[in-house]
């Protein structure tokens, strides 16, 4: 492109098409004294952020951005910060004042109890520092899920692709995520691991990289925050970090008398666009200027997100409180989702309901559950096939028994690693590791054939002397994976 530019100048003052000798020199000449000797900018894409104000690039010919500060908002042409803008960006509409975020709400099929956090979602996709919640629309067939998703892209970050099929892989994400500002990907099937690992680097932080192309030893480092949405008839969205770092909408079924043609919406909305773009950034700019008074007594996950939206409460005409409320009522479905989607909840609540509370090693545990469900659910293939993979299923899984009421603790003991689950009203008076005579006798047991083995308590010695032991498990064949 700059060479095109480049051609065009040259012709324009001499009336001459430049040879090609003589513009690759001229680039190259260019390029060394912009590398060399010029300034160094931060490049963004369309949300920046200089001296406590917010910029949006509105993507326009003209290239304008709009200012956003805590006193409020403005147009200008000269932009102290540098935007880059790839091919599929579209330019926003200018916007205009007097509009009200209730108008948006007309155009979309979000139930009242989640619009909150809908306009949340939007509010925090124009901040220019993560992390950035996930927005999830979960819903039938016809209930607007794409129309959705569509209408709210367009309204922070339009593309030539508004909505997208998953990425192959982490490479193929973290590049639409340097080459657009909001991401969304529509009619998920399946999250699988992978992408839902990706999926949590992308929300809170975290950096990919990969070998620079027509190179041996280069590589190419991505390190981005961004806003994500995606839309799915399913709960694609089922482990447990990934969840923590959700919005969920649940979007109703439409009635065959309430429908609308798309292009109807779609051109309704443009018209009133400009004065919900306006209102949007009038919650932007209270953000900015409640942020520093605000304190919440207590933080959820995604902490600089809640503080984030509570800061514009005053300016939506919220009731103070009436986010956290939603994000709070959010948060617990959710974690209903994470303990429906994992195969090994189930029967464990229903042993812990019984029993009243388990204390043992992962293996024992994996050995508990197996004996409570089916030749079916254990050939699964999510289905723990040992204890290390048990273990790993625990740790996801706490957070989410804390919230259902089970307190969840790990415990090393001797060369013993020990899960302690019970009621959290129990656990004040009870601690399930005061002595070898309260575990259970198949813990004592296996405690003091741990007893046996060198060491003398000291953890990296004893782990070391542990490495290299050889002995007689409980199958016969070794010690059990996660007991040593």
């Amino acid at each position: 492109m700059f060479k095109r530019f480049l051609a065009k100048q040259f012709f324009e003052e001499h009336g001459k098409a430049m040879n090609a000798e003589a513009l690759g020199a001229a680039v190259n000449l260019i390029e060394a004294q912009a590398m060399f000797d010029g300034s160094e900018h931060s490049v963004h894409v369309r949300v920046a952020e200089h001296d406590g104000k917010v910029y949006l690039d509105l993507c326009n010919p003209e290239w304008q951005v709009v200012e956003v500060s805590p006193d409020g908002w403005q147009v200008i042409a000269e932009s102290p910060v540098k935007f880059r803008r790839s091919a599929g960006m579209l330019p926003l509409p200018t916007p205009e004042s007097g509009g009200s975020l209730r108008e948006f709400r007309t155009f979309l099929n979000v139930e009242d109890s989640t619009w909150p956090l809908v306009v949340a979602w939007l509010v925090a996709a124009l901040r220019p520092r993560g992390p950035y919640p996930v927005l999830a629309l979960f819903g039938e067939q016809g209930s607007a899920k794409s129309t959705t998703g569509r209408l709210l892209r367009e309204l922070v970050d339009p593309n030539s692709a508004p909505l997208r099929a998953e990425p192959r892989d982490g490479r193929d994400l973290m590049i639409g995520a340097n080459n657009s500002w909001c991401l969304a990907y529509d009619n998920l099937s399946h999250v699988p691991p992978w992408l839902s690992d990706a999926l949590c680097r992308l929300s809170t932080g975290g950096g990919f990289a990969t070998r620079e192309l027509y190179t041996d030893q280069d590589e190419v480092i991505f390190d981005l925050q961004r806003p994500v949405l995606l839309t799915s008839i399913e709960d694609v969205a089922t482990r447990s970090d990934l969840l923590d770092r959700c919005v969920i909408a649940w979007l109703p079924a439409i009635p065959e008398s309430s429908r609308r043609p798309e292009s109807q919406i779609l051109k309704m909305f443009e018209e009133v666009r400009p004065r919900i773009l306006g209102a949007l950034l009038d919650a932007v700019a209270g953000a900015l200027k409640g942020l520093p008074s605000t304190k919440l007594d207590t933080l959820p996950r995604m902490a600089d997100f809640a503080l984030w939206v509570a800061a514009a409460e005053a300016s939506l005409g919220w009731p103070k409180g009436t986010f956290l409320s939603a994000y709070a009522g959010n948060r617990a479905s959710a974690n209903e989702v994470a303990l429906e989607a994992s195969p090994v909840a189930r029967p464990l609540i229903e042993m812990l309901d019984e029993q009243g509370e388990w204390i043992g090693s992962s293996s024992e545990l994996l050995q508990a559950l197996e004996a409570r469900v089916g030749d079916q659910v254990k050939r699964q293939r999510i289905w723990p096939s040992n204890g290390r993979s048990m273990t790993g299923h625990l740790k996801r899984l706490s957070p989410n028994l804390r919230a259902a009421g089970w307190q969840v603790e790990f415990h090393r003991e001797s060369s013993r690693r020990l899960w302690s689950i019970q009621r959290q009203d129990t656990v004040a008076s009870s601690d399930p590791f005061a002595s070898p005579e309260a575990q259970p006798p198949m813990m004592q047991s296996d405690a003091k054939r741990c007893d046996m083995l060198p060491g003398d308590g000291n953890d990296a010695d004893d782990a070391n002397a542990g490495a290299s032991v050889v002995g007689p498990g409980r199958n016969g064949d070794g010690w059990e994976e996660g007991e040593l």
